[in-house]
């Protein structure tokens, strides 16, 4: 009991000692709610496996997802036609990861129509470039024919499944670019001289040598 009074007589003749006393006390009893609350708040201890979702149609995911207590959200689409469209072809995170309750897992689908390309100015390129600048542009097959002009291997039109292009255009990535290039020739003498002395082969000889 005079322990007890010591010390209630030390707190009372030193306040500043007994507000730190307080202090200390009131951060500590802080302290320990929060960690309580933050536990309760984020589950700690608590993790869900995530299920295998790759194979299966974009409803099919869902609802495996909310019997596993997470929500899905679309990351990307692409298109495939080995695939049905809506199937699930990646995820993230992977399957049998260990997650927290509620967590969003980000899918990849097989998109239901191609996706479409805003074609760029395309003539009077190369034939390189113009393939290169296709195929960059995520088309598959790029097929060349050559057509009657002087300007070998210059880009002078384009077709796609057999209808003209032009830029500026909207098409899907999964069609089929034809682009039409100058083969290069040159031009043929109506008619021999009024002597018939020039031949077709002089005049070829002729045009390459500067005559």
């Amino acid at each position: 009991m005079k322990y007890l009074n010591k010390i209630y007589q030390f707190f009372k003749n030193h306040p500043i000692v007994r507000h730190l006393l307080f202090i200390v006390i009131a951060g500590w009893l802080v302290l320990v709610a929060a960690m309580f609350f933050l536990d309760g708040w984020t589950r700690h201890g608590e993790t869900s496996v995530v299920p295998m979702l790759k194979g299966l149609n974009l409803y099919a995911a869902e609802r495996v997802l909310r019997d596993h207590g997470m929500v899905y959200e679309l990351a990307d689409s692409i298109y495939d036609r080995s695939y049905e469209p809506g199937t699930v072809v990646e995820q993230n995170p992977r399957a049998n990861s260990k997650v927290k309750p509620g967590r969003t897992v980000y899918l990849t689908i097989v998109a239901f129509s191609p996706k479409l390309v805003t074609v760029p100015p395309f003539m009077n390129m190369s034939m390189r470039e113009g393939r290169a600048m296709f195929e960059g542009l995520g088309f598959k097959e790029v097929k060349v024919v050559e057509v009657e002009s002087e300007y070998k291997d210059l880009v002078l039109g384009a077709k796609i499944n057999g209808v003209p292009l032009k830029a500026g255009q909207r098409v899907p990535q999964t069609s089929v670019i034809t682009l039409e290039v100058g083969r290069g020739y040159v031009a043929m003498p109506d008619s021999l001289d009024e002597d018939g002395d020039q031949s077709i082969s002089d005049y070829i000889k002729g045009y390459f040598n500067g005559n």
